[in-house]
């Protein structure tokens, strides 16, 4: 059991890194938009509602309303890949749950980057829904275990363990939190970085590591099942 917890521990690290990494691509390309952190771009529903309604003239009208709808498309398409990914999992043998999600992630990155070509926030929906695909990597009785793509309860959790290690508890809790942390905050300067020199091209970059991570999670689990 706890050979197989670490194991769970290395691959929520490695899938936070690619979060961060295809966020940061993602913020890159929309100009400030998320396609994994859907609070953000809940706080830019809200905004760029508020600043439409406020703004009366027609011009800065629109400009709100096609920022607020942005917005609640990337929150749309991230929900669906949610959904998508749950009901995947339910049609498929306990062994090839992960891999199975993570291919539909990789497939969902391969559609982006296709996408790519053309104009416009398109290739941003996919990405959107891939990132919200990963959170189901590690859905145990309909909860997700691990949150990949928000780290803000990551961080609550560090900081009470934290305090519980000031208070006399256990002294090293908190270092997975703070790892995981990590990883994504990791994931996203090699994002930013990559996407600045080859553009689209990092999209590619990201599906095929998740590919890759799909094929090793997959080999892995039949070797434990035999």
């Amino acid at each position: 059991m706890q050979r197989r917890d670490h194991h769970i521990g290395v691959l929520a690290v490695v899938l936070a890194g690619l979060a961060g990494f295809v966020d940061a691509v993602g913020f890159l390309t929309s100009g400030g938009y998320f396609v994994s952190f859907m609070s953000g771009n809940s706080t830019r529903l809200g905004v760029g509602l508020g600043s439409a309604l406020e703004a009366g003239a027609a011009a800065g009208s629109a400009a709100g309303f096609e920022a607020a709808l942005l917005a609640l498309a990337l929150i749309a398409a991230f929900v669906a890949g949610t959904v998508t990914a749950s009901l995947l999992r339910r049609g498929v043998p306990e062994r090839a749950k992960e891999s199975a999600v993570l291919g539909l992630v990789a497939g969902l990155m391969a559609v982006s980057a296709l996408l790519e070509r053309g104009e416009g926030a398109l290739p941003l929906l996919p990405l959107a829904a891939a990132m919200g695909a990963m959170n189901l990597a590690f859905e145990v009785g309909g909860d997700v275990r691990v949150g990949l793509t928000y780290m803000t309860g990551t961080l609550v959790k560090l900081g009470l363990r934290l305090a519980d290690a000031l208070s006399g508890g256990a002294r090293m809790a908190w270092l997975p939190y703070l790892v995981l942390w990590l990883g994504l905050v990791l994931g996203g300067v090699i994002g930013a970085g990559l996407q600045m020199r080859v553009g689209g091209a990092a999209t590619w970059f990201a599906g095929g590591l998740a590919a890759l991570v799909a094929v090793i999670v997959g080999i892995g689990r039949r070797r434990g099942a035999a």
